[in-house]
């Protein structure tokens, strides 16, 4: 059930593959580049990077977390960690590898995690081959080169060590810098071909983006292919999941605070983070321990609250939005901080959305409930009614409810728009707007999700192109269309 990336990512692009030159042109020039930083702009670096969590999980900054009130401002999830059984495992796994590597958090990997035999397969050739361990050390070297002093630490015995006396050097020549930046160039390319082979429309997408910006969401398409690999991969048992996963989080936070890699793939997702330097670690923790929650036996089976469904939607869906936001922009008088109540309220209604439409599917095919219990109780709606796909007056009126939970959240996300660079806002809008029509369309289909899946076909989304354009003018501000509501700010209230 849960968002994969391409869903998330698909509907910020495909719109605007074919049209999108017809109404904006991409402002190349208005993505930030620039990879050195004054003092102040490091310590705000810190700060936006300070979410982190630890290996252990635990909650580093309990200012950023909080419960979502209905009504009010939307508080994400980030740093939060429950008890649950699923959390418990990984951190057991993680321990585990820490032992194997005598405490350094590292250890020797025979295997490229998440690049297996299928993804080779769906790409066509094999992947990875055109550097050694020492060109790839030396790549990341360069990179970490690129970036403002201390910004990563530094550690005895890190691999860092051997390979960043590039990093002190008074000049770089010319030698280093073509020799890396062609070994980062394979590797961008290759990440490409990894998105077209799994996501061919959002890769269409993705080409309408200015050039930095096209290749950041490919790095980060396949970091978040490769989880899902990790976790979806048909193994005996969990354990080798786990042990995997938890090796693979390790891997994420020694990138982040010493600038590790390990393969050609992590370069990728190195230098996204040197370009853009204010991308946290925790929406990509956070991500992991969604797809967690998915997993049989160890996650969650049942959702009691919304509050609870809300931390889902946040992990699988509201973190895709954190991850894009650096990369999509900000819009002079706005930062990362002020537009995340927008990103991640539009990442909770697409996952709302999703749950509303498949209420049948994953009560048939999957045996799963999404709804909330308390929810279905108020109604009158019990599990077996799912299970038996029957509509009737109790489901219509809980799904009249859940619709206009889930609109209250796209509303929010709409003051978003205007916080995005330009060359952002088109697609961005037209995904709000096309996904938000399939909410339109379990309402003409009488509510019934349990036996019809509401659909909005190619040629619908294309029409609603004009009309997301209009929306992201200044103009719709003072005169919106009929049927909108005025944008408010972040400082009125919502509804």
């Amino acid at each position: 059930m849960r968002i994969s990336f391409v869903a998330f990512m698909a509907y910020l692009t495909i719109i605007s593959s074919s049209v999108v030159d017809a109404f904006v042109a991409p402002n190349i020039n208005g993505v930030q580049t620039s990879t050195r930083y004054s003092n102040s702009n490091l310590n705000r670096i810190q700060i936006l990077r300070s979410t982190a969590t630890d290996s252990e999980g635990n909650k580093i900054d309990s200012s950023t977390s909080g419960k979502v009130l209905e009504g009010g401002k939307v508080i994400d999830f980030e740093s939060m960690r429950g008890p649950s059984q699923a959390e418990h495992a990984l951190k057991l796994a993680k321990e585990e590898i820490m032992k194997q590597s005598d405490g350094n958090n590292k250890i020797e990997q025979t295997s490229i995690l998440g690049i297996n035999d299928d993804v080779i397969k769906e790409v066509g050739h094999a992947l990875c081959e055109f550097a050694n361990s020492d060109e790839i050390q030396k790549c990341a070297a360069y990179l970490r080169s690129q970036t403002a002093e201390n910004f990563f630490e530094k550690r005895a015995g890190s691999v860092t060590d051997t390979y960043d006396e590039v990093h002190s050097s008074t000049s770089i020549s010319q030698v280093q810098k073509d020799t890396a930046q062609t070994i980062l160039r394979k590797a961008l390319v290759e990440s490409g071909e990894v998105t077209s082979a799994f996501a061919k429309t959002f890769f269409m997408g993705t080409m309408m983006l200015p050039e930095v910006s096209r290749e950041a969401t490919w790095a980060i398409y396949v970091w978040c292919r490769r989880t899902d690999e990790i976790v979806d991969a048909p193994r005996d048992n969990d354990d080798e999941m786990l042990s995997d996963l938890g090796m693979w989080e390790m891997r994420l936070e020694n990138l982040w605070k010493y600038g590790e890699v390990e393969d050609v793939f992590d370069l990728c997702l190195l230098d996204v983070l040197v370009k853009y330097p204010t991308l946290p670690i925790t929406p990509f923790v956070d991500m992991i321990r969604g797809m967690l929650m998915d997993v049989p036996e160890i996650g969650i089976d049942r959702y009691e609250s919304f509050d609870d469904l809300h931390l889902y939607c946040y992990r699988v869906a509201g973190t895709v939005g954190l991850m894009c936001l650096p990369v999509f922009g900000c819009a002079p008088g706005y930062d990362e901080i002020i537009s995340k109540e927008p990103a991640l309220s539009l990442g909770v209604a697409f996952q709302l959305t999703n749950v509303l439409r498949d209420v049948g599917e994953d009560a048939k095919d999957r045996g799963r409930v999404y709804l909330p219990r308390e929810d279905m109780d108020r109604f009158g709606v019990t599990d077996e009614q799912l299970f038996e796909q029957r509509v009737d007056e109790n489901y219509i009126n809980m799904m009249k409810f859940q619709i206009a939970r889930a609109k209250m959240y796209y509303e929010r996300a709409r003051r978003g728009v205007f916080m995005l660079a330009e060359e952002s806002r088109l697609p961005v809008q037209s995904s709000l707007d096309a996904y938000g029509k399939i909410l339109d369309k379990i309402e003409e289909n009488g509510y019934d999700t349990l036996t019809t899946r509401a659909y909005v076909g190619k040629m619908e989304k294309m029409s609603i192109i004009p009309f997301s354009w209009y929306r992201t003018q200044d103009i719709s501000r003072t005169i919106p269309l009929p049927g909108d509501k005025t944008i408010p700010t972040l400082e009125e209230p919502s509804l």
